[in-house]
């Protein structure tokens, strides 16, 4: 499938998919969204909970975003982050080296974390920095069979128009599974059928102001 790179509102940049017409990340920005969505009402969010050490599952790794600026928040806070993002069509490292992330975030001091996250092999556990452990898993989000491991998820897969099959109760069955007690989901979908299908599998949701371009998100907690 065709892969674009464009520039979002937030001067970020993002991969588009011309065929589908969908982006990796809000065109909107791609920046904003991540710390909107996954940082401040996930991560954030757990960390003001006084999580010293978290576990954390991102449904579509993508471009490495969500995992960068996670890696950058929980030095910052002195948190420990084992870290496992899925893709089942890894992007290439052509399309990698285009991403401006780093001049973006101002990060050039960790330019090399960013690039270490997609030069390390799939399938096993590596140590990025001392706080922060990064495995990646090329699979199906269908393939996930983990339980009672993770204490969020950063649920950014492509949008239901589009693979309707990865909002369905059967996908949010696996992550309400892979979730510890108390465990949170983050995603940047508001959709009714969405919502419905977390509540089904026995997510409690609260809709939460959405990032720019969104009027709302989702937060889910596995409460027992």
């Amino acid at each position: 499938m065709e892969r674009n790179v464009i520039i979002t509102a937030d001067g970020s940049s993002t991969i588009y998919l011309p065929e589908w017409d969908e982006p990796y990340h809000s065109k909107h920005g791609a920046i904003q969204e991540a710390y909107h969505v996954f940082i401040k009402h996930g991560f954030h969010f757990l960390c003001e909970q006084s999580y010293n050490d978290m576990a954390i599952l991102e449904i579509g790794f993508g471009t490495g975003l969500n995992a960068f600026i996670t890696y950058m928040e929980s030095e910052k806070l002195q948190v420990s982050v084992d870290y496992c993002g899925v893709e089942a069509y890894p992007v290439s490292a052509e399309d990698i080296v285009k991403m401006n992330y780093v001049t973006e975030l101002k990060a050039e001091k960790k330019a090399s974390f960013f690039e270490k996250m997609h030069q390390v092999s799939w399938e096993k556990s590596h140590k990025i920095a001392s706080h922060f452990s990064l495995t990646k898993q090329n699979k199906f989000f269908s393939d996930i069979e983990d339980q009672n491991k993770f204490n969020l998820i950063y649920f950014d897969a492509f949008g239901a128009r589009v693979q309707p099959e990865l909002w369905t109760e059967t996908i949010f069955q696996k992550m309400y599974d892979a979730l510890k007690p108390n465990g949170i989901l983050v995603t940047y979908s508001a959709k009714g059928s969405v919502r419905r299908a977390m509540q089904a599998v026995g997510f409690s949701v609260e809709k939460l102001p959405g990032p720019p371009g969104k009027r709302e998100m989702l937060r889910a907690t596995k409460k027992l």
